[in-house]
């Protein structure tokens, strides 16, 4: 049995409208969640680099949800400089050439790169939409996390529903963290390909993202604690 501790996998999302509300949220969790994620809701909002640096002062984890794409020298520097602050968890995203470059930029430092596969919010529809009319949902997520590994990238973001093939093609060397976390008989809001907690692990999810569920919740705080427990309840049956 591995010995994992739900509270080292659960990453909330502060994807809220300013730095002083994500302050707060971080305080009514304070002692049940040490690990967040701040994406483009907060990317421009005053005062972020500060509330950033003061989690990571607190002894927070950080998870940057930049999706950096760019050119290789932008993305080098860019990482790299993500990587002198200290986070724990960066997404970037493109074709291997882009995934390697962000690669050597992070040096020795213990940023994980991350690539993002295809939004949770993102079904059949929308990626022929957008031109992959090759390939089903799954397919798409495998081909990118099969690149994504050759690459040298540390893990890569995936619904709970592809969390199980990943892990059969990539075993221990990719992490899988998942978004989409919808607790049983919560609201999907636009989320396509969600899970429930236990759903995800049990598939192969190394870290849960969870944010409305959450902080749209009456109570943050106990809401927090309840998918913990059901985390932790999927983590100890793992064989």
């Amino acid at each position: 049995m591995r010995l994992i501790a739900a509270q080292d996998r659960l990453i909330v999302a502060l994807d809220v409208a300013g730095v002083e509300e994500a302050r707060q949220a971080v305080q009514a969790l304070e002692g049940a969640v040490d690990f967040f994620k701040i994406g483009l809701a907060l990317q421009l909002a005053p005062g972020v680099d500060a509330f950033l640096q003061s989690l990571l002062a607190q002894g927070k984890r950080v998870f940057l949800d930049y999706k950096y794409y760019d050119v290789q020298e932008t993305l080098r520097k860019a990482v790299g400089r993500a990587a002198r602050l200290g986070v724990s968890f960066l997404t970037i995203h493109g074709p291997g050439s882009l995934i390697r470059a962000a690669v050597e930029a992070k040096g020795e430092s213990d940023l994980k790169l991350l690539t993002v596969t295809v939004l949770t919010s993102l079904d059949a529809g929308d990626i022929a939409e957008m031109g992959y009319t090759r390939h089903a949902v799954d397919e798409l997520v495998l081909f990118r996390a099969k690149k994504a590994l050759e690459a040298g990238c540390d893990g890569v973001i995936a619904s709970g529903r592809e969390a199980a093939k990943i892990k059969e093609i990539a075993g221990s060397r990719l992490l899988v963290i998942t978004p989409g976390i919808r607790p049983e008989g919560a609201p999907a809001h636009e989320q396509k390909r969600h899970a429930t907690p236990a759903e995800a692990i049990r598939a192969g999810a190394d870290y849960l993202v969870v944010g409305r569920p959450i902080l749209g919740a009456s109570d943050p705080r106990r809401a927090a604690e309840r998918i913990l427990a059901e985390m932790q309840d999927a983590f100890d049956a793992l064989p």
